[in-house]
């Protein structure tokens, strides 16, 4: 297993780590996963999540890391190149094109997701929004801003853009800097950070007083409600569900992002501690950080049943709109915004330069230009084709797209390459992978579990996903018709991505013959 390229490395083992938590910590930890908690039981969802964690995410992260790395050692840096190592047929590479597909049609709307944190921190800082002491006008100003409707905060999308060009800006710069003055920089620098900001916010938020009129509205409360299950509640497959699926996302599987950062570790250097080392900083980020200040923060302020209301709306009610009404409660309550929003936007950039670079990989491995220039050429694609989202956001683009690629494909893609690892390339093989050069002794039993349970999780997810929800969404059952050309739009638009994949793969292989043997060209 010679690697003939010369392959980028990572400078130090703190550097990977933190870019691997890097990749796996975003907007997900903070804004989704104390909504999934509180739509699920608080407590109760905590029960099936930590077993999920034991059962899908730390094996799953193993198999990526060892996918990936496996890769990097015969010069891939893509999961196309990776899967024909473990899979002599011409389908494998095919199929990994799916893990180049989830993550460049991803940061076309993520990125600008990103942006909208980035410039929250700003209006929190100059207080454009104080006085809006409502959900309802905290509602108006975010609609404004995105341009969905023109009111007497904005007039346009151009606050919108400006803060979009700057993000996208910030990742080109990144990108072009390579793996250890780009990547691994970044994550030396901002992991600190995003950390100090949010023990900040947690120090704060433990310290607010109970409601003056509702002693029960406190934060024992909130987090009580987090951490007291109801067991009786762990009988509905719905909690263990949405638990599975948070983890999933919490540690960026199927993105192909992990894959790609893998490849650039040495061929004998340690995965095990690693990938527990990993999931260790995404958890701390997620369970303490993310499960300490949105819910007992809002339940000060709005009462656990309305915390609970306010969840269902989704992610940005509760991060966009209830809690900049709750900092304005607070003294400094403009600067505690700004570290909020600050927050996000941090957690955000890390994971869309992760979620850039197996872009950036095929970009100079497929189709043979230069890191400069790569960089450029998938900044100017993610402005280009986030127009839609920008311009059509009140259409549901961006939620077209999040579903396909940010939901159901991340779980198709997992499942696939579980499968082509464990069961096609051989566990025997897989283990070894996953073992060698080990600093910790890896439990037999994950063995089994990576063969048999782990699979089978991602099945049950699918299976339930598709009767579910996929048949509707693919039908666009309750769509206005008005939105449903700009919807199609979304996936024609997904489908030309992939369109584009394909070309470049069958163009590299055709061009080197050699890496039909699993060589380098």
């Amino acid at each position: 297993m010679n690697s003939i390229i010369e392959r980028e490395r990572w400078n130090t083992k703190v550097g990977l780590v933190f870019a691997l938590a890097g990749n796996a910590v975003g907007l997900g930890n903070l804004l989704r996963f104390p909504v999934q908690a509180a739509q699920n039981g608080g407590g109760t969802f905590m029960v099936p999540y930590f077993i999920s964690l034991l059962l899908l995410g730390i094996p799953l992260m193993w198999v990526e890391l060892a996918i990936g790395r496996r890769g990097g050692a015969y010069g891939f840096g893509t999961t196309p190149g990776m899967f024909s190592t473990l899979w002599r047929h011409p389908a494998a590479r095919y199929i990994g094109a799916l893990g180049v597909l989830i993550p460049t049609a991803l940061i076309i709307y993520y990125t600008y997701v990103v942006s909208w944190c980035l410039g929250f921190s700003f209006f929190s800082a100059i207080g454009s929004y104080v006085g809006e002491t409502t959900r309802e006008g905290m509602g108006a100003f975010l609609s404004g801003y995105q341009g969905v409707e023109q009111n007497e905060h904005f007039s346009g999308i151009g606050m919108a853009y400006l803060f979009f060009v700057i993000t996208v800006l910030l990742n080109v710069w990144i990108l072009s800097r390579g793996v250890v003055k780009g990547l691994e920089w970044l994550a030396k620098t901002a992991m600190p950070v995003l950390m100090i900001l949010g023990v900040i916010l947690v120090a704060r938020v433990l310290t607010l007083d109970a409601h003056p009129d509702n002693p029960g509205w406190d934060v024992a409360t909130g987090i009580g409600f987090i951490w007291n299950p109801d067991f009786s509640l762990l009988t509905d497959a719905k909690v263990w569900l949405a638990a599975a699926s948070q983890v999933f996302f919490t540690l960026s599987l199927g993105f192909g992002a992990i894959q790609t950062y893998a490849s650039y570790i040495r061929e004998k250097e340690d995965l095990a501690l690693t990938g527990l080392a990993t999931t260790g900083v995404n958890e701390s980020v997620e369970v303490i950080i993310g499960g300490t200040l949105a819910i007992p923060a809002a339940v000060v302020f709005f009462g656990l049943a309305q915390t609970q209301e306010i969840a269902a709306g989704g992610a940005f009610s509760l991060g966009f709109l209830s809690l900049p009404v709750v900092f304005q409660q607070i003294p400094f309550g403009a600067f505690f915004g700004f570290l909020w929003f600050l927050l996000l936007f941090v957690a955000g950039i890390t994971s869309s330069v992760a979620m850039s670079q197996p872009a950036m990989a095929f970009l100079q491995e497929e189709i043979g230009i230069s890191r400069k220039r790569a960089a450029v050429v998938l900044g100017l694609g993610i402005f280009i084709l986030s127009q839609p989202v920008v311009l059509f956001l009140g259409h549901g683009v961006l939620d077209e797209m999040d579903y396909w690629v940010g939901t159901f494909g991340l779980v198709v893609m997992a499942l696939l390459e579980v499968l082509l690892f464990a069961w096609i390339f051989g566990m025997d093989r897989a283990w070894e992978e996953i073992t060698r050069g080990a600093q910790i002794k890896v439990p037999r039993i994950f063995y089994y579990i990576i063969r048999y349970v782990t699979p089978l999780f991602l099945i049950v997810i699918l299976v339930v996903w598709g009767s579910q929800d996929a048949v509707g969404i693919l039908m666009m059952d309750g769509v206005p018709e008005a939105s449903r050309p700009y919807r199609w739009g979304a996936r024609l638009m997904m489908l030309g991505i992939l369109g584009a994949i394909l070309w470049g793969i069958h163009r590299h292989w055709k061009a080197h013959p050699s890496l039909e043997e699993g060589k380098s060209p």
